[in-house]
């Protein structure tokens, strides 16, 4: 944890000795009354935490706020909703690389049971997004928005980025190497474990994707992941 990350209402407010981030401050950084540490606020900015007290129960903390982070990347990804362990790596990483935000889709292959795991129904995920915020020492995490269908999520999308669509099977074209001069952002869009269905193919065609693919080797969901969103920063500038 690079920096300790709080949500607005929590600055004015005591923070438990149970809470993860009271532990971070007192056993891993080994901070003591009057030391300070890294702190941001969600989506807000950086600065120094000074820790004030320790009580039985609670540490007080003050702050002294500096300037927000650069904003994320204007990097869409449209996921198939993968099995939980999969999706709390896919993103913690992806907000650790700076994403705008995060759909994931129901979508014909996929495994319907992912969706109604606990991951999204208690909000586990969101936990996800600041661990991957605090590890890049940026506070801004991204929109995500779970359990819709492919042609519902296509629908909300800008029409002024570059749609991508990864597939092992019917793209003729490398993502390093295809055209992408004029734009400044990109949708890029994954399939479930088992790909997209040829159905699904049709409709990424429909709404401007072009099928693209990342070499003969099959990756697992989140390794393709990383590496096209990589690859999508360098491309547009963003590294």
């Amino acid at each position: 944890m690079n920096l300790v990350l709080f949500h607005p209402s929590e600055i004015d407010q005591p923070l438990s000795r149970q809470d993860q981030r009271a532990r971070h401050i007192l056993d891993v950084l080994r901070r003591k009354p009057g030391d300070t540490f890294d702190a941001g606020v969600v989506n807000g900015p950086r600065g120094k935490g000074t820790l004030v007290t320790v009580a039985a129960g609670h540490l007080t903390l003050a702050f002294s706020w500096g300037a927000p982070p650069p904003p994320p990347c204007p990097i869409t990804l449209l996921i198939g909703l993968p099995r939980p362990q999969t999706a709390r790596d896919i993103l913690r990483e992806t907000t650790a690389l700076g994403v705008s935000s995060l759909h994931f889709v129901r979508t014909e292959r996929g495994e319907p049971s992912y969706g109604d795991s606990t991951l999204w129904r208690n909000g586990a995920w969101e936990e996800s997004l600041r661990q991957g915020a605090a590890q890049a020492f940026c506070t801004h995490l991204p929109a995500v928005t779970h359990g819709r269908s492919l042609a519902e999520t296509l629908a909300t999308l800008s029409t002024e980025a570059c749609r991508l669509a990864l597939d092992n099977y019917e793209a003729s074209e490398a993502l390093a190497t295809c055209n992408l001069l004029g734009y400044k952002s990109a949708v890029l869009a994954l399939g479930a474990e088992r790909g997209w269905s040829a159905a699904e193919r049709a409709l990424l065609r429909a709404s401007g994707f072009a099928l693209v693919h990342l070499g003969e080797r099959v990756l697992r969901t989140e390794t393709a992941c990383i590496a096209a969103l990589t690859l999508l920063k360098a491309r547009l500038g963003w590294l």
